[in-house]
């Protein structure tokens, strides 16, 4: 994906068995890095949250990015698989 480039992901299983993990992302010409964390209770149906990695940016680009998280599965599901890749083998 051009417009999206992974920096770092990472995803735990919990001892409950649920997960969570994060991936720190930049999107092309946007000036902020994004951090997107994710939760599972059991491995489908993820909730998220979306955040700047460090510094704020601008509040039209957050609030496009996390339309665009919304509605595009190709980008949800690069940046949740980047996380799920880092879990160890069971």
């Amino acid at each position: 994906m051009k417009e999206l480039s992974i920096v770092e992901a990472e995803m735990h299983k919990q001892e409950d068995g649920s997960y969570i993990g994060k991936t720190v992302f930049q999107v092309e010409s946007h000036k902020a890095g994004y951090e997107i964390t994710f939760y599972s209770k059991k491995g489908h149906d993820w909730d998220y949250s979306l955040h700047y990695a460090g510094e704020s940016g601008m509040e039209e680009q957050f609030i496009a990015v996390d339309a665009r998280l919304e509605e595009d599965d190709e980008w949800f599901d690069a940046l949740l698989n980047a996380a799920l890749g880092t879990l160890p083998e069971e």
